[in-house]
C-alpha cells in the first residue's frame, strides 16, 4: 500500500509534546543528535527502538544489510506488521512509525558500506530538519561504525570478475592474503565474513592502499549515543532459537520458493543471506527441512558471536537490560 506524501505529517499530532522535546535538544548541537539502537540478532532492537520513536517523537533508519532488500522479509526479520509506503519520503510506516532504507533495493544488486553511509546520512539531515529523532536501528556493526566515526572509503567501485576470482577461494585463504596486504585489516574488517573479505581485498587491489587506512576516523559528522540490550548466553540462544522456528512457520520456505519461482538466482546478494541459502539447498533437495533449520540456527548462533565481537569492542555503547531502562537511558541523554 503507498501512502500520501502527508501522511507523516497527520502522524506528528499524535507525538506533538515529544517532538518538541526533542527538537528544542536538536537546536542546542552543532551536529545532529542520533540515537543508534544496537546489538546482536534477536537481541530485542526492533522493538526498542520503535518504542523510542513512539516516545520520543523519532524516526527510524534500517542499519540491517539484509533489510534493505526487496521480497526478502521473512528471512531477514523486517518488522512485523503491516507496511504502508510513504509516496514521496522513501520511507514506509510500521506501526505508524517511518522506517528508511528498508525494503528499497533489488535483491540482485550490490549495496556498500559507502552507500548506506550517504543515504543514512541524507535521511538523518531530513529527519532532523522536521524537529523530529533520528533513531539508527541495526546489528551491521560497519553499518553502525561508518556513521558514528565517519569511516572514509575509497570510492572502489564493485569488481564483479575480481569478485568472482575470490570467490572461488576459501575464506580462510582470503583473510591470509589481506592480513599480508594489511596487517591492521582485522580492527576494520569481520574477517570470518567472506563478503567483507572479499570487499577488503577488491578494494587494496584497485586503490592500492591499505583498508586500515582508508577507514580511518575522521570529523563526527553526528552527535551519537548507542544503546543495546545486553543478554544472557542461554537468553540469547532461546531467543534465537524462537526466531528461525517462527520465520518457519511464518512462511520462510515459501518465500524462498517464491523468489526461485520468478528466477532469482540463489547466487545473487541478497539470497546469500543466512537462511535464504540454507532454504535453497532444502528445495535443491541437497538436505532435508530439518537439516535446513538447525544450519540455519547454527549459522545465526555463529553471526551473533561475531555482532558481539564487534560491538563489544566499543565502549561507548550503554548496554541495558530492559526497554524501560533503554529509554530512560536515551532521555537523559536528551536532557544533557
Amino acid at each position: 500500500m503507498v501512502a500520501s506524501h502527508g501522511s507523516l505529517r497527520r502522524i506528528a499530532p499524535r507525538v506533538a509534546e515529544k517532538r518538541r522535546f526533542s527538537s528544542v535538544k536538536q537546536t542546542r548541537h552543532a551536529l545532529p543528535r542520533v540515537v543508534f539502537v544496537v546489538g546482536a540478532t534477536s537481541s530485542g532492537k526492533t522493538g526498542l527502538g520503535i518504542r523510542l520513536a513512539k516516545e520520543l517523537g523519532g524516526e527510524i533508519i534500517n542499519a540491517d544489510a539484509r533489510q534493505v532488500y526487496r521480497d526478502l522479509d521473512i528471512g531477514t526479520g523486517k518488522p512485523d506488521g503491516r507496511r504502508t509506503r510513504v509516496k514521496g519520503h522513501g520511507c514506509y510506516l510500521v506501526n505508524d512509525v517511518p522506517h528508511y532504507l528498508m525494503d528499497f533495493l533489488s535483491p540482485e544488486q550490490t549495496y556498500t558500506v559507502m552507500d548506506w553511509q550517504a543515504s543514512a546520512l541524507r535521511a538523518i539531515r531530513g529527519i532532523t530538519k522536521r524537529g523530529r529523532l533520528p533513531i539508527v536501528v541495526g546489528g551491521t556493526g560497519l553499518y553502525i561504525s561508518s556513521l558514528v566515526d565517519n569511516y572514509g572509503f575509497s570510492g572502489v567501485p564493485p569488481q564483479p570478475e575480481l569478485r568472482k576470482a575470490y570467490e572461488q577461494k576459501s575464506l580462510e585463504e582470503l583473510a591470509r592474503v589481506l592480513l599480508a596486504a594489511d596487517a591492521d585489516a582485522g580492527s576494520v574488517v569481520d574477517l570470518k565474513n567472506k563478503r567483507r573479505v572479499v570487499r577488503a581485498l577488491e578494494v587494496v587491489a584497485f586503490s592500492g592502499q591499505k583498508v586500515s587506512v582508508l577507514r580511518a576516523k575522521s570529523k563526527p559528522l553526528v552527535e551519537a549515543f548507542q544503546v543495546g540490550i545486553s543478554r544472557t548466553t542461554q537468553e540469547l540462544k532461546d531467543r534465537l532459537e524462537d526466531t528461525v522456528d517462527n520465520m518457519v512457520r511464518r512462511g520462510l520456505v515459501k518465500e524462498v520458493r517464491g523468489l526461485l519461482a520468478d528466477g532469482l538466482s540463489p547466487d545473487t546478494p541478497g539470497m546469500t543471506s543466512i537462511g535464504y541459502r540454507d532454504i535453497v539447498r532444502f528445495l535443491h533437495g541437497e538436505i532435508s527441512e530439518a537439516e535446513a533449520v538447525l544450519l540455519m540456527k547454527r549459522h545465526t548462533r555463529q553471526y551473533t558471536k561475531r555482532q558481539i565481537t564487534w560491538f563489544k569492542r566499543d565502549t561507548r555503547i550503554h548496554w541495558i537490560a530492559s526497554e524501560e531502562e533503554g529509554l530512560a537511558a536515551v532521555k537523559g541523554w536528551l536532557k544533557g
